[in-house]
C-alpha cells in the first residue's frame, strides 16, 4: 500500500513453528475434499465469515469505513482454510484475484474503498496480504486439489522475491510494498510484515536457496528491533546501515497495532525466542496487577490510557500462556487477531 497511506494513524483494525505447518499441511492433504457441503464445525470461524465475509467473498473492514484490503482478504483466505471452508475460501479468493489482481504482475493492489468513484485507485500492494495469500493459496491447492490454486501461488511467491525484496546494507530487506518505502538513505520496513510460516511454506515448495537469506535477514532486523527499555519492536523501522536500525523517522514510535502482529507471527511461526522481551514485557504488566497497555511509545515510554483488545489479549495468551478471550470481538481487526491466534 501506498507509504503516506500505511504511515496515517491507524483505526483500531488494525500467528505455527515449521513442525506445526507441516503438520497442518499434512492435515490439509489428508482431509476429506470431495464435494462442496462439508461440515465447519467451528463456531469462532462462522461468526467471524457471517460479520466480516460479504457475500461475493469481500472482507470488509468494518472498524476502518467498510472498506477491503489484500490483508483482510489473507486472512479470510488463511482462516478459512484452517475451518475447512472450502465454499467460503473459493468465494473470497475470487474476489481477491478478480478486484484487487494486478495485470502487470501476480500482486495485489492494497485497498478497496467502497465509497470512491475508483474503488481500486491505487495499485500499490501490501507484501503482507500477499503473502498470505500465496501461502493459503498454496495450502489449498493441496488440500482441495486445485491445480491453478497452486499454480497462482506459485507465481505470487515468484513475484513477491522479484519485486518486493531489495539488497541493501549487505542484506535481502522484504520491503511493506512495491512503491514508497527504498529512499537513498534509508529503507522503511514492517517487522509485522515478516509473517514467518508463510514464508517458512515458500522456503520448503521453493527452497531454501531462494527464501533462505530473507529468511534470515528479516529474523535479524527483528533482533534490531529492540527499541527503549522493555526492549520492543515498533511499528516502522528505518533501516540505514546492515545493523543501524531505527523507529521510522517521522512516525509514532509505537508497539502498536501493527506490532502487536511481531509476536503473533512469531508465535505462530516457532519463533518465541525473537520477541521474548515482548514476553517479558508483558508478564511484568500482569505481575503489576494491570492490564497490559494497547500501546506503548517504544522512545517515551507513554502508554495508552486502555487496554489491549480481545485480539491483543489472544496474542499474548499464545505467546505466554495466559487465558484468551472466549468471545470474539464484534471490532473487525481485533477478531482477525483473535482468529490468528489460534492457527
Amino acid at each position: 500500500m501506498a507509504a503516506d497511506s500505511l504511515f496515517r494513524p491507524k483505526v483500531d483494525r488494525r500467528t505455527f513453528s515449521l513442525g506445526a505447518l507441516m503438520a497442518f499441511t499434512a492435515a490439509c492433504n489428508t482431509a476429506p475434499s470431495q464435494g462442496r457441503a462439508q461440515q465447519v464445525n467451528d463456531p469462532f470461524w462462522t461468526l467471524w465469515r457471517d460479520r466480516f465475509v460479504a457475500p461475493e467473498g469481500r472482507v470488509v473492514d468494518t472498524g476502518n469505513g467498510r472498506i477491503s484490503h489484500s490483508e483482510g482478504q489473507s486472512y479470510g483466505m488463511i482462516l478459512a482454510l484452517r475451518a475447512g471452508d472450502r465454499e467460503a475460501f473459493e468465494r473470497i479468493a475470487k474476489w481477491t484475484q478478480d478486484t484487487l489482481g494486478r495485470e502487470d504482475m501476480a500482486l495485489h493492489a492494497w485497498r478497496y474503498d467502497p465509497r470512491q468513484p475508483v474503488p481500486v485507485s491505487d495499485p500499490n500492494n501490501a507484501t503482507d496480504g500477499d503473502l498470505v495469500i500465496a501461502w493459503a493459496l498454496a495450502l489449498a491447492g493441496q488440500r482441495w486439489k486445485r491445480s491453478e490454486w497452486s499454480d497462482r501461488a506459485r507465481e505470487i511467491r515468484k513475484a513477491i522475491r522479484a519485486e518486493c525484496v531489495i539488497s541493501r546494507y549487505e542484506r535481502n530487506l522484504l520491503l511493506p510494498g512495491l512503491v514508497g518505502f527504498a529512499e537513498t538513505a534509508q529503507v522503511t520496513l514492517n517487522p509485522s510484515y515478516f509473517v514467518w510460516p508463510a514464508l517458512d511454506q515458500f522456503s520448503k515448495v521453493d527452497g531454501a536457496s531462494t527464501w533462505g537469506a530473507v529468511i534470515r535477514d528479516c529474523e535479524e532486523i527483528t533482533k534490531l528491533s529492540r527499541f527503549g527499555p522493555h526492549h520492543l519492536p515498533s511499528d516502522w523501522v528505518s533501516v540505514t546501515g546492515r545493523d543501524d536500525v531505527a523507529p521510522a523517522v517521522g512516525k509514532p514510535p509505537r508497539f502498536g497495532y501493527d506490532a502487536i502482529r511481531v509476536p503473533l507471527y512469531a508465535a505462530v511461526g516457532g519463533r518465541a525466542a525473537l520477541v521474548q522481551p515482548v514476553g517479558d514485557w508483558w508478564r511484568a504488566c500482569l505481575g503489576q496487577h494491570r492490564p497490559i497497555p494497547a500501546w506503548i511509545d517504544v522512545v517515551t515510554g507513554e502508554e495508552a490510557n486502555y487496554a489491549l483488545s480481545s485480539g491483543g489479549a489472544a496474542v499474548a495468551a499464545r505467546l505466554i500462556g495466559t487465558t484468551a478471550p472466549a468471545v470474539l470481538d464484534t471490532d473487525y481487526f481485533s477478531a482477525s487477531l483473535q482468529m490468528l491466534a489460534r492457527l
